[in-house]
């Protein structure tokens, strides 16, 4: 077994002794605990010096825990040779009561509705090599009363669903021209931008990111503004009905500004020399378009691969429209790229099952930050250990691991109660045996007398 306190040494120059101390006997209690994951809970399997008031205590400190995903990655996870891309999603933690700091309605894509809860949105690195999304900042979104407002406001103005009139062509009188690069970034955004800044700072010595992958509620103007404006390229998805044009390639009309818009980008009728791929898996037929286009609320040309789906039974059909501000990236590279964004959803899943994302109970600010934080940084702690037992068995997950710490924290406790301690071989059988109760993949026998 991985001694804790040596895995986390790392982290002592970044806290005091006492929260090095503390966070030790919290992580290796949470790596043998079963049920809900609780200040109460890990009191009762922290052992001595691991009280319910040494777990509040940690609780009540304010921990630089960006420093600290920062310092594990790059003691522990960190290879020189991987291309890493920075991911950034939100996870919705839903919550009951009245007094939980930031607590609020947001849109959960599980529920496929507004729930209330917490919300927090997270940064990490992607390994394009070992397909492996790694936490290295989050922070909870607590939203002003201006963007509350606002976001009702939003709800409340529909699009007209009966006759409407009809109006001149061209602008509106008295609207001035604005230059779409000038774009205002939303709170949301702002927060984001923060985030993002302090990230790119402690990744500069060490390693360099070209892209920002985020998903489809930022594949607007303004988000890729805001990568532009952090130097990263942004990888995300538009709308399905997105207005997208080729650019004008006619003759000029010999008076006022070149024409820029082209015909519009049917997509039930993609033009054939776009397509670069096409694949058929059963009866599904998968076909990949790419195009450098123009969107009329984008300042620059993007490039954009629109991926179809066919049911070959029932001619069915479907498509995602991908896009990214870097021209000259490989349409296999922007597919692969994206897909990777998923990565950070396995994050939000271990996190709410195994390491108490859905179970904390504080409710303060630093309580709640403390929480949601050590479940994430959990995450890679257990990436950590579960990379030895990898290279022997491939089908080693998180459930397995923490069947291994708990049976040897079984045998310790029994072995403490013999009068004399069993042979070295002998004990290695117990502990193994005693693992494997709990584990869904079992472990080879491997013993030695040494």
């Amino acid at each position: 077994m991985m001694d804790i306190v040596a895995l986390l040494q790392c982290l002592r120059p970044h806290i005091t002794t006492t929260t090095h101390r503390r966070l030790s006997r919290i992580t290796l209690a949470l790596l043998m605990m079963t049920g809900r994951i609780t200040m109460l809970g890990i009191s009762r399997w922290a052992g001595t010096g691991g009280s319910y008031r040494t777990v509040q205590r940690l609780f009540c400190t304010v921990l630089p825990w960006a420093m600290l995903f920062w310092v594990f990655f790059r003691h522990h996870l960190y290879c020189p040779a991987a291309v890493y891309c920075v991911a950034g999603d939100e996870v919705i933690v839903t919550k009951a009561g009245k007094h939980t700091h930031g607590l609020d309605r947001f849109f959960s894509s599980l529920y496929g509705k507004p729930v209330p809860g917490l919300a927090f949105f997270t940064l990490s690195l992607v390994s394009v090599q070992q397909r492996r999304s790694l936490p290295m900042r989050m922070e909870q979104v607590v939203r002003s009363d201006a963007e509350k407002a606002a976001s009702k406001t939003k709800a409340a103005t529909k699009k007209p669903t009966g006759p409407q009139v009809t109006r001149r062509p061209g602008p509106p009188k008295g609207r001035k021209n604005t230059p779409k690069a000038a774009a205002t970034l939303t709170p949301e955004l702002v927060r984001i931008t923060g985030m993002l800044t302090a990230l790119l700072q402690l990744l500069a010595t060490v390693l360099a990111v070209t892209y920002l992958v985020l998903d489809g509620h930022f594949g607007n103007h303004n988000a890729l503004q805001m990568a532009r404006q952090c130097g990263l390229h942004l990888i995300s998805k538009l709308r399905y009905d997105a207005a997208l044009y080729c650019p004008y390639t006619g003759p000029s009309a010999g008076r006022g500004p070149r024409r820029q818009y082209g015909p519009k980008v049917d997509y039930d009728h993609l033009p054939g020399h776009a397509l670069p791929e096409t694949t058929v898996e059963g009866h599904i037929e998968t076909r990949l378009y790419q195009m450098q286009v123009l969107h009329k609320e984008f300042a620059h040309p993007v490039h954009v691969v629109i991926i179809t789906k066919t049911n070959l039974r029932t001619q069915a059909r479907a498509h995602v429209v991908l896009f990214r501000s870097d021209l000259a990236l490989a349409y296999a590279s922007l597919v692969d790229d994206y897909s990777l964004r998923f990565q950070s959803e396995f994050n939000f899943r271990d996190a709410k099952q195994s390491w108490g994302l859905e179970d904390f109970m504080n409710v303060t600010p630093t309580g709640v930050t403390n929480a949601a934080n050590l479940s994430l940084f959990m995450v890679t702690v257990a990436y950590s250990l579960r990379a030895d037992g990898h290279a022997r068995d491939p089908g080693y997950s998180v459930l397995d691991l923490k069947a291994d710490y708990r049976g040897y924290k079984y045998v310790e406790e029994t072995i403490q109660m013999l009068p004399e301690k069993p042979e070295p071989v002998l004990l290695a059988k117990i502990r193994t045996q005693v693992a494997s109760l709990g584990r869904i993949h079992a472990p080879q026998p491997c013993f030695s007398s040494l």
